[in-house]
């Protein structure tokens, strides 16, 4: 037998053997592979060792389709949630070696599997969940997985790493067992949220959810599909192609018949296709009740499509013996109130008992309009109207489960849990991982880099890398230069695709390359913007001299830099003159027919074209407000050009076009965001406020990583007891749309061991004269000596190791004295620190005192000219240039390089390596930093010795709480829900 044959053999053996153990636990291997020999030609017989296995194993390579069978079970074991065959929950070694017991491996063999297969590191996702009783388990989904077995093959062959296809079964798991068994007699609605990242991949969660619920029994399936006819029909495709597959679509018509006889994947062949209708095969079909292009409609005549048949007419539809042997039905339906509307009605009309009926009604964008907006606790008040339906659906389909998808969750968990026709998620939330490959808000920050300005660069500053400015002057709001650069930029990448594409970037077809301008939402704004950028294009002279020159700067000083140490292996060019022979074809690319721009907002008088993705191939300049704002994804993005504001959290992260996978050009991403935009009395930075949300994202993902731990195997908290807390890091960018928070409080803030950095100091000189002089007389009690403070942060992914030093004077004050002085200090927005002062008094008051001190320390730094003369005995300390740079709050104010230490002190931190900064680490010890600052418009004004009038300083600060100092809970409060029915009582307070 040749080495080729033998090696084909041995993959038959074991795809044969592992498939069988696909839903179960993991057995004997050579047994497996000698039941399977039997019905093979003779030398399978031979094969069937452990041995062959190891000689195979021993010549591999990752790539190699043995090793991938190996991959795809492996990875499934190592998965599974709650696993019968091991009492590990989590994905360990430990968990791998059960498997490899029940397998019967050898240390050799467990050693070559491990090199080949390593246990994966992606993040499950984190769960918080009401008790429910287990019923989807491998032994009830025995003989009935179709959909879901048809879309994993699908995602696999699509070149989905094994490790994502795991982690999506596992996170699709965590959502279905948590419905009710569409086969008990007695109706359960179930309600659940699931989070994800914007445009991260939430629709292929909910494809699997979808397809293991419609498997498992459920019939009817109704996704809300967000409130434009572009995402619903984006949203319909999707599901179309890859879970619903062309027999179903057909149902016997022709190809040329089908609604996706124009669309280029249809024709090529890439919608699934199970060979013959489902229900031929021996499975059920799927009817479609809307399409790509319709929307639902009144069924008339045609009502007997939502029918469900019976093969026992005396039994309940829900009865296995009829439910399973019955048709699904699937919608895609717009969040539009008529629409909605036409179903209610439908619904009523049909034969079928609707207390019968398993539905799953999947909300995607559920935080867009599905949420009551209306206060019910006030006289004559009703549900929105989308709202309304949703309840009305709900109270018709008694075995209705609602789970709500978005990335945006907090005007989700704001609703009343008391409500029971809303749609609180009472049951579960599911947060899933930020997936593999991903580019999120966190990619273009710097969130908490102990990196300091001056030490950063293009790889180790992801703002650097991929943000540049929008700076229009006051004087002259058309100012064009910035869009002009943000267009040379979209030129000079796509160039850089093509370059790419030319290297051998595999089978790499850069199909879509796109560039978003996003101002606003109103039409005429876009009608004029359509003239500023077609004459821009038009007069860029990007083939003459002129236009080469300025995209020789950008690559020299932009593009060439930023890709040396972020291509991550793609194909870079030494100069400009590799590149200048791709610019004339990306030019034709994007505008040979005459037509670079398309804008896409719903005006017939100037749209120019349609922005769909799934048909043809579109390099181009899109302008558009709110149909590109939420939930669609623009394809191929590289370039965004963003001035729009927003009054919420919630609405300004969806309008992140920008996050998403950008695999191949990642390096090519750039974001041009307005920067420091006066807007009546508030100056409004974009950039942080995008900052500000990914904090507030972060935090609220951490939140529900601290609810999901179980105690005693049960819950710790459940959705319904303490909805998840969301914290807001600008005053005026709420976490959503106040129409949504009326019935959020914010109580405290937990903030063990983390830097807290207030930034909402007065303006008004009396309160800044107050809070110079209160602190003076603390900065009077420091001792003379100076005492050198570092920390050293051992190399990672994203820098080498580094160690940061300074000078500081440190002193220490006692838990009451601190907690006095934060209460005298006053502040220009005393909302901001009020959390933190609640959680400061709790932890510093003798009944609760979880602190034995505080250390201040008053950093010195290298500028012996920067001296302040402070405090009553005349000592000189150093001051701080630092601006607002949105009123009346301050950007950054600390030095990142100050932050290790003062982390490590608090406990927060593992050893610093300095034996100085050791010697002040203390268990119960916090950490409170004294920054003097001077606006420009003061520094002026500092005489000679130092001094200055105590109404021209600012007195900053920020501190670290021990990192002991947690509630008993554990929990972290920041807003809240009130429950109506607890007489305005904040659910938290439940102990």
């Amino acid at each position: 037998m040749t080495s080729d044959s033998t090696d084909e053999l041995l993959l038959r053996l074991h795809t044969a053997a592992l498939s069988d153990m696909q839903t179960s636990r993991p057995k004997k291997l050579v047994r497996a592979l000698d039941y399977q020999a039997e019905d093979m030609s003779p030398p399978a017989r031979e094969l069937a060792t452990e041995e062959a296995l190891r000689d195979a194993l021993e010549r591999a390579r990752p790539t190699d389709p043995l090793v991938e069978v190996w991959r795809r079970r492996l990875t499934d074991w190592d998965f599974a949630s709650t696993p019968t065959w091991s009492d590990r929950t989590e994905r360990t070694a430990d968990r791998r070696g059960d498997v490899y017991g029940l397998l019967g491996l050898s240390d050799e063999t467990r050693k070559l599997l491990d090199a080949l297969v390593p246990v994966s590191r992606i993040e499950a996702p984190v769960v918080i969940t009401d008790e429910f009783t287990p019923w989807y388990t491998p032994e009830s989904q025995q003989g009935r997985p179709w959909y879901w077995k048809s879309y994993r093959s699908y995602l696999e062959r699509k070149g989905w790493d094994p490790d994502v296809v795991a982690s999506l079964d596992a996170a699709s798991d965590a959502v279905v067992e948590r419905l009710a068994d569409p086969t008990q007699e007695a109706a359960y609605q179930a309600k659940g949220l699931v989070v994800g990242h914007v445009q991260s991949g939430k629709t292929a969660n909910f494809a699997g959810v979808i397809a293991k619920a419609v498997d498992a029994g459920y019939r009817l399936v109704i996704v809300l599909g967000g409130t434009l006819n572009m995402l619903r029909a984006q949203t319909q495709r999707r599901l179309d192609m890859e879970l619903v597959g062309r027999e179903n679509i057909l149902r016997g018509a022709s190809e040329y018949e089908s609604d996706y006889a124009d669309d280029p994947a249809w024709n090529q062949g890439k919608f699934v296709s199970f060979g013959d209708l489902p229900s031929v095969r021996g499975a059920f079909d799927i009817v479609r009740l809307t399409t790509r292009d319709y929307d639902y409609m009144s069924l008339l005549q045609g009502i007997t499509a939502l029918e469900f048949e019976k093969q026992e007419p005396a039994l309940p539809l829900y009865d296995a013996r009829n439910l399973y042997r019955s048709t699904a039905r699937l919608m895609v339906v717009k969040k539009n109130k008529d629409v909605l509307t036409k179903l209610v009605k439908d619904l009523r009309k049909i034969k079928t008992p609707l207390a019968e009926i398993p539905v799953l009604i999947i909300d995607d964008e559920s935080d867009e309009a599905s949420v009551n907006t209306t206060n019910l606790a006030k006289a004559d008040s009703e549900r929105t109207a989308i709202n309304m339906k949703i309840s009305q659906l709900l109270r018709m389909l008694p075995r209705a489960q609602y789970v709500g998808y978005t990335a945006t969750p907090f005007a989700n968990v704001f609703v009343d849990p008391s409500d029971a026709e809303d749609i609180f998620p009472k049951d579960f939330i599911v947060s899933l991982p930020r997936p593999e490959g991903y580019m999120g808000a966190r990619d273009f920050h710097d969130l908490d880099s102990p990196i300091s300005g001056e030490e950063r660069t293009f790889a180790n500053s992801n703002e650097l890398a991929h943000v540049r400015d929008i700076i229009v002057s006051a004087e002259d709001e058309d100012d064009d230069v910035c869009l002009q650069r943000a267009m040379d930029m979209f030129v000079l990448t796509a160039a850089m695709k093509l370059y790419r594409e030319d290297q051998g970037l595999g089978d790499r077809y850069f199909q879509h390359h796109t560039m978003l301008i996003h101002e606003s939402v109103r039409t005429e704004v876009h009608r004029e913007l359509l003239g500023r950028v077609t004459r821009l294009w038009w007069n860029a002279g990007y083939m003459g001299p002129s236009g080469h020159e300025r995209l020789r700067i950008l690559f020299d000083t932009d593009v060439a830099p930023v890709s040396a140490v972020r291509a991550d292996g793609h194909a870079v060019p030494s100069s400009y003159e590799e590149l200048t022979r791709y610019i004339g074809p990306a030019l034709t690319r994007i505008g040979g027919d005459d037509k670079p721009i398309i804008v896409v907002n719903g005006d017939k008088d100037i749209e120019t074209g349609q922005a769909d993705f799934d048909k043809r191939s579109i390099w181009k300049i899109l302008i558009g407000g709110q149909k590109l704002a939420r939930g669609f994804t623009v394809e191929g993005l590289t370039v965004s050009y963003f001035r729009r504001r927003a009054g919420n959290a919630s609405t300004l992260m969806q309008m992140g076009r920008w996050f998403g996978f950008r695999e191949g050009y990642r390096d090519l991403v750039r974001l041009f965001l307005g920067r420091a935009e006066n807007v009546g009395a508030k100056e409004i930075d974009l950039y942080e406020a995008f900052e500000a949300i990914c904090l507030d994202e972060e935090n609220f993902r951490a939140e529900l990583q601290q609810y999901a731990r179980m105690v005693d195997g049960k819950p710790q908290v459940t959705p319904a007891q303490v909805p998840p807390l969301v914290s807001q890091h600008l005053p005026w960018l709420k976490p959503t749309s106040p129409n949504k928070m009326y019935n959020a409080r914010l109580v405290s803030l937990n903030s063990a061991g983390q830097w807290q950095e207030p930034t909402a100091y007065p303006s008004r000189l009396a309160d800044l004269r107050h809070n110079t002089n209160v602190w003076s007389s603390v900065l009077d009690g420091l001792p003379d000596e100076i005492t050198s403070l570092a920390y050293h942060f051992p190399a990672d992914g994203t820098r080498s190791a580094t160690t940061h030093r300074f000078d500081a004077f440190v002193g220490r004050l006692s838990p009451m004295d601190f907690l006095g002085l934060m209460r005298e200090v006053r502040w220009g927005q005393p909302s901001q620190f009020a959390p933190n002062l609640t959680y400061l008094a709790e932890i510093s008051e003798a009944s609760t005192s979880k602190v034995d001190d505080w250390l201040l320390i008053a950093p010195q730094h290298t500028k012996r000219g920067n001296r302040l003369t402070l405090g009553g005995a005349g000592r000189r300390f150093a001051w701080f240039a630092r601006d607002r740079r949105r009123h009346p709050l301050f950007g950054a104010i600390s030095e990142p390089k100050h932050r290790g230490a003062a982390v490590r002190i608090a406990g927060a931190l593992p050893d610093s390596g300095d034996p100085e900064t050791e010697r002040l680490v203390a268990p119960r010890r916090g950490v409170v930093i004294v920054y003097p600052v001077v606006e420009s418009k003061h520094r002026p004004d500092i005489d000679a010795d130092g001094r200055l009038a105590p109404e021209k300083v600012v007195m900053t600060f920020s501190f670290v709480a021990p990192s002991s100092a947690r509630r008993a809970d554990g929990r972290v409060l920041r807003f809240t829900t009130i429950d109506s029915s607890e007489e305005g009582k904040a659910i938290i307070d439940t102990q």
